[in-house]
């Protein structure tokens, strides 16, 4: 019941099992991304984590948008019978490792090879770049010597013969020392490289177990009570020693009520953590989500009317670059920490501030293509009644056919769906931990179809939502997804322009 991709040793290229951890609500993103940017294929989902299959290389992994963190899977198999004693349930623990090794080893191999094609890749990167230093080096010192040879000319003709095979040979002894260090270089990439392998065939792999246990198995054992079970049993099983601090492999576990799943974190990082964003306002991954709804094209004029510190639109000026972007807010703080957050991610150029009121933009009517936004809510910002007059001024300055896209908390979604609350199932935590496709995710022998049944599942539940929407002016709603901003709830909404609204 356990999946892991690739023979030993194969690596990427034969394809290999990795899941992703998202916000909850962000698993649709996520599985339109990894197909897209990754030509992903058996695309799964439980609730909070994606799976799939690829061969990309490290480099393209990093570059998901709509995840938290990259994991290479070990193992993913139905949850550890719970109406057992504590004792069994400790064996039922213990057999994640004992009952298949091999997936274990299997899955070891395959993250060895990631980091030495990519540790490959970086130093063949870094030769190229001082081989073209070197030879524009080498072109300088030849330019300046032949001027030399030019000068000498005039003042001593007898001499240019010795001068020109004085050069000669300076030339052939820099070239001759050029292929020296090339070659010791290669010698010494290859030496890293066996040591890399060594390494990780040696007994003394050093790891740390993390865990995560909610359900049942979270109200019997804590989570350090189940790492150490787990890490007793990979240093008895494989020899491994344990290394709290510096390890140089860490095993993430995640046991519940619905799964169990094992696997490998593939960088230490978050995949969420952008080091372009120096201050963090909306969560990166929300507003990559929003911007990837809204289908920007190359030319088009992008709006965020309501930019706080910018993060949507610094997240589609990276994915998306020839686009003009304006950012507009009322506060002179909110527009200050945009611009320090454009100089470090260095997109000034890329994107306009203006200071005004959302619902004054000092914009023609039907000039702007797309508008994405994060309307403001909680205590702090008490739009009510307002939010209708906000979306009256986008829908103004919005082309016919133009799209908006806006992150709307419970409160305002109701007010413009003219919904009760209850009547919102669309990706609400009750519907997604009952989805039907969830099982077949689980079970490696029912697979088939089981990414369709995901996909199509999403799609009836959006359908059955939007049913429910009546049309707000000329905007007419298109898509919705409930998504978890952590404490609280939000929606992402799609809308697009319909008709000319007269405003």
């Amino acid at each position: 019941m356990s999946e892991v991709r690739g023979e030993p040793g194969s690596g990427a290229e034969a394809g290999a099992r990795f899941f992703c951890t998202a916000g909850r609500g962000l698993e649709p993103f996520l599985m339109r991304e990894v197909r897209a940017r990754l030509a992903a294929t058996e695309v799964e989902y439980i609730s909070g984590k994606v799976f799939f299959t690829t061969c990309s290389d490290l480099n393209m992994l990093k570059k998901l948008k709509s995840a938290e963190r990259l994991f290479l899977l070990i193992k993913k198999q139905f949850p550890l019978i719970s109406s057992v004693s504590k004792g069994k349930l400790l064996n039922e623990m213990q057999r994640l490792i004992n009952e298949d090794p091999g997936s274990w080893l299997n899955a070891i191999s395959i993250w060895k090879n990631l980091l030495e094609l990519d540790a490959k890749k970086e130093k063949l990167s870094q030769r190229d770049d001082n081989q073209l230093k070197r030879k524009v080096g080498e072109n300088e010192i030849i330019i300046a010597k032949k001027l030399k040879i030019e000068q000498m000319q005039k003042i001593e003709e007898n001499r240019d013969c010795q001068l020109e095979k004085q050069i000669e040979e300076e030339t052939l002894e820099q070239r001759d020392f050029t292929t020296k260090s090339e070659n010791f270089q290669e010698e010494e990439f290859r030496n890293d490289i066996e040591k890399a392998i060594d390494t990780h065939n040696q007994k003394d792999l050093t790891f740390r177990v993390s865990c995560r246990c909610s359900g049942t198995i979270g109200k019997a054992f804590t989570a350090q009570e189940v790492g150490r079970v787990i890490g007793i049993a990979i240093m008895k099983h494989f020899g491994w020693k344990a290394d709290l601090r510096n390890p140089k492999l860490e095993i993430f576990i995640h046991l519940n009520d619905v799964y169990s799943v094992v696997g490998i974190p593939v960088f230490r990082v978050p995949l969420a953590s952008r080091a372009y964003i120096k201050t963090t306002g909306l969560r990166s991954t929300i507003a990559w989500a929003m911007a990837s709804l809204a289908d920007i094209k190359a030319g088009a004029f992008v709006l965020d009317p309501m930019c706080g510190l910018g993060t949507i639109l610094l997240e589609a000026a990276k994915e998306w670059p020839d686009v003009y972007y304006v950012g507009a807010d009322v506060s002179d703080s909110q527009l200050l920490g945009t611009w320090d957050n454009l100089k470090a991610a260095g997109l000034e150029d890329k994107i306009e501030l203006l200071k005004v009121s959302v619902i004054e933009l000092p914009l023609p009517s039907e000039s702007v293509d797309i508008i994405i936004s994060d309307i403001p809510f909680g205590k702090k910002f008490k739009l009510g009644k307002d939010i209708k007059s906000i979306l009256q001024e986008m829908e103004r300055v919005l082309h016919v056919g133009g799209t908006i896209v806006l992150l709307l908390s419970e409160d305002h979604h109701r007010r413009l769906t003219d919904c009760k609350e209850s009547s919102i199932p669309l990706n609400s935590k009750d519907s997604h931990t009952d989805e039907p496709g969830i099982k077949k995710c689980l079970s490696p022998e029912e697979k088939t179809g089981a990414s369709k049944i995901v996909s199509t599942s999403f799609e009836a539940r959006n359908h059955e939502f939007l049913d429910r929407m009546s049309p707000f002016g000329s905007l007419v709603p298109v898509e919705c997804y409930k998504v978890s901003l952590g404490k609280t709830d939000a929606f992402i909404c799609k809308y697009e322009k319909s008709h000319s609204s007269g405003l």
